[in-house]
């Protein structure tokens, strides 16, 4: 305002230009000169006054006093006002909008991760926008391929059962024919490690598609059924820890994948130590032994199917190298895992990991 005046009136001459809130303010009075100057009344509440006052050529000053109506003095309050309400009200329908299309992807995700644990959970809800059942209905027939998949192979697998005992079994008989001791000892060996073999591969690839319901099952207990198994075949096995509530799975693989610990323990480190934690999300047993150990870069390989380090390829210890392949399998059929860590004062050290459900 003071700088289109001086534009208009030129800048030698003197003015001064103020605004203020109206309430509770009076003018001061002016001195009188030709003109005269009169006091401001008072304004209403809420509204603002400008007071301009320019200096005559007698010296004198005039003042001009104007009011701002109160819808324009409260107008950048109530823009601002406006403008956080809709700021709020957009981030309330995009957190809906945006929590609405991606239910169906955490659904998605969560039976994803419950295939993994159970084949033969039940099909999604094939429902929603297209997007989404179509999503579903993909899901359920990929899921549906899976389970036929799996029964194909364990009908396969049976069969393979059958007519690879049935050849072996001729074979053993007529090695009790031979009469030379020695060969009939090493032809005995050989079928004994093939029968092993046969077995560990149909435990390995049939076993782990089994349809058994899970069921709560006393860890504890297991793993001192298995103590007691192994103290009678002269091994030494000592427990360690607790479990507070059962855990939910499968009692037959479970102890299969605790048994192949076990014994990798025993067998390679002439006494196991079995230590038990258990926590708010998963189960922890830990199978220490006071063997040689295994070379670091060798600690992943072992769990690849028939895959046997030097030290276990020996007639005395033998094995068909699917004991932790087999235990490992099982625990990610659980939702966990195995490792293996050379412990720092010797030994070996498998960690079972088992997930519980919530």
């Amino acid at each position: 305002m003071a700088s289109a005046l001086r534009l208009a009136i030129g800048d030698d001459r003197p003015l001064r230009v103020t605004v203020r809130e109206a309430p509770g303010w009076r003018p001061e009075r002016m001195p009188r000169g030709p003109m005269g100057g009169a006091p401001m009344h008072r304004m209403p509440h809420g509204a603002m006054a400008m007071l301009t006052r320019v200096r005559l050529a007698d010296g004198s000053w005039v003042s001009f006093d104007a009011q701002l109506p109160r819808d324009a003095a409260e107008l950048p309050q109530r823009l601002l006002l406006t403008l956080v309400v809709l700021l709020v009200a957009v981030l309330v329908l995009s957190f809906v909008a945006v929590r609405w299309v991606t239910r169906p992807l955490g659904v998605l995700a969560r039976a994803a991760e419950e295939l993994g644990r159970d084949l033969r959970r039940p099909p999604l809800p094939e429902s929603g926008p297209t997007e989404v059942r179509d999503a579903a209905h993909a899901f359920n027939a990929m899921q549906a391929r899976l389970v036929r998949f799996i029964d194909d192979r364990a009908r396969v697998l049976g069969a393979m059962s059958h007519d690879l005992k049935t050849p072996l079994t001729r074979l053993r008989l007529r090695a009790e024919l031979l009469e030379d001791e020695d060969l009939r000892a090493r032809f005995e060996k050989d079928l004994t490690e093939m029968e092993a073999m046969v077995a560990g591969t149909l435990d390995f690839m049939h076993g782990l598609g089994t349809a058994e319901a899970r069921q709560p099952v006393d860890v504890m207990a297991l793993i001192e059924s298995i103590q007691a198994d192994c103290e009678e075949m002269g091994g030494e096995v000592r427990v360690e820890g607790t479990v507070r509530e059962p855990y939910v799975g499968n009692p037959a693989l479970l102890r299969r994948s605790l048994v192949n610990l076990i014994d990798n323990a025993i067998r390679y480190g002439k006494r196991a130590r079995v230590s038990v934690q258990d926590g708010a999300d998963a189960l922890t047993v830990r199978v220490l032994d006071e063997g040689p150990g295994i070379a670091p870069q060798e600690l992943e390989n072992v769990f690849e199917p028939f895959y046997r380090l030097e030290a276990s390829r020996s007639r005395e210890t033998g094995g068909t190298g699917l004991g932790l392949a087999i235990a490992r399998d099982i625990a990610r059929l659980h939702g966990g895992d195995i490792r293996l860590a050379n412990r720092p004062e010797g030994g070996l050290e498998a960690v079972l990991t088992l997930a519980r459900q919530r």
